[in-house]
This record gives C-alpha cells, structure tokens and sequence, in this order.
C-alpha cells in the first residue's frame, strides 16, 4: 500500500514539473511575442487593411457557418471549449503526436495574430494567455470578426473579402449560401478543400458544414438540401 502510495505521489509530483515547465515557457514565449508588438498594436494594423470586412458585411448565414463547423459553442464558453480540447488532447495523447485540433475560434485568433503555425505545446499554451486578453478586452463578435480576416482560404487568400473577390468576384455581402458555406469549409485545410484545388474535396468539406449548420439549428434540412443539390461534384 504505502509503494503504491509513493508511486501516485511520484507520478503526481512529475505531472506537476512537467506542466510548470510547459506553463512557465508558453507565457515567455506569449510575452516574447507582446514584446515585438502588443496585441492591440496587431488588431489595429489589421483592422487598417485595405481588405478588412466588418461583421456586419458578412451574410448572417456566413457567420452561423463559420460558428457551426469550427466552434459551435463560441457564444457560450470563455475562449476555451474544455470539451473539445480535452478530446483532441486526447486523441493526440494516443497518437503519440500533436496534430491540434479543438481550437475555440479564440484560439486560432491568438494562433495567426501572434504565433507561427507550428504545432507544439508551448505555443497552444501561449495561445491562453493571448485568449484571456481577447476574450476580457474585445467583444464575441469582435473576435469573429477578427477570425474572418485573418484566416487562410487557399490561392493566396488571406481574409473573406480576399476570398469572395477572388473565387466570385463579388464582395463578402454578396454571397450566396452555396459559396458561403463552400468558403466556410475553406480554412481547415486550404491545400485540400480550396475550389481551386479539388472541388469535390471542397464540396465534401461544404456537406459536413451544411451538416453542422442543422444539428446546431443554424439551417433547416430543407435548406442544406437544397445547396446539396446544388453541388458539381456528385
């Protein structure tokens, strides 16, 4: 019994040094990153581009796709959804590598605003800090705001003005729901599901969001079926 008890206290005592350190170096890597430019300084600067999209520029169905497919729960949770980081953490646990996954729309924010894309635990740790500062000083939809222009949406494509221009020549207002949910898709992985690169990828990625917009009540079935029907790639 008391072996037992020492190896919990042991295993206890590592699982603590071990998320100290991870801690301690993703809040030297946030305060590395505020040091260059704080984060106000970075909304700023892109808010002042030439190609920045209000929220209230965006189709209302836009934005419910966006929400649907990437963090259902972004109205709700505090920049985190627990849930979904603890199922993808687990997941890469088991995998034995760090593929991401379950990052609030907050969280990607932080990601492209100040850090690179690699994948590591010191920079997702960096991320919380970067979201606390978000998610206290900027409204939701604010932060929504800032996720829909500063994302990557394939062919060179940095912001949703950049893509609806470029992919349909008309601007983000104009959208159809056919291309809004097409271009909502888009960001996950811009290689794989860009119109320009594998429209049937594309319009696979477009099902699963249409599919999300109904099992979170952001669309009627009748709705999703009728952009289904829509779809080249049948």
């Amino acid at each position: 019994m008391k072996i037992i008890k020492k190896l919990l206290l042991l295993i206890l005592i590592i699982i603590l040094v071990i998320t100290t350190y991870f801690i301690f170096n993703g809040y030297v890597l946030y305060r590395n990153s505020m040091a260059i430019k704080s984060l106000d300084d970075r909304i700023l600067e892109l808010r002042q581009s030439e190609s920045f999209t209000e929220i209230s520029e965006v189709p209302d169905y836009y934005k419910k796709a966006v929400i649907s497919i990437e963090d259902h729960r972004f109205y709700s949770h505090s920049g985190i959804d627990i849930v979904a980081t603890s199922r993808a953490m687990l997941d890469n646990i088991l995998s034995f590598e760090m593929k991401g996954g379950g990052s609030s729309i907050s969280q990607q924010v932080a990601k492209n605003l100040c850090f690179t894309q690699e994948k590591t635990l010191t920079r997702k740790v960096a991320e919380l800090f970067v979201v606390y500062h978000l998610e206290k000083d900027y409204e939701k939809d604010e932060i929504l705001e800032l996720y829909i222009n500063n994302m990557y949406f394939g062919n060179g494509y940095y912001n949703i003005h950049d893509a609806a221009e470029g992919y349909y020549e008309k601007d983000p207002k104009d959208l159809t729901l056919y291309e809004a949910t097409l271009l909502a898709g888009v960001p996950n992985a811009p290689s794989l599901y860009a119109p320009t690169v594998n429209m049937r990828l594309a319009e696979e990625r477009q099902t699963q969001v249409l599919d999300a917009m109904v099992k979170y009540g952001a669309l009627s079935q009748e709705e999703a079926n009728t952009v289904k029907d829509m779809q080249v790639t049948k």
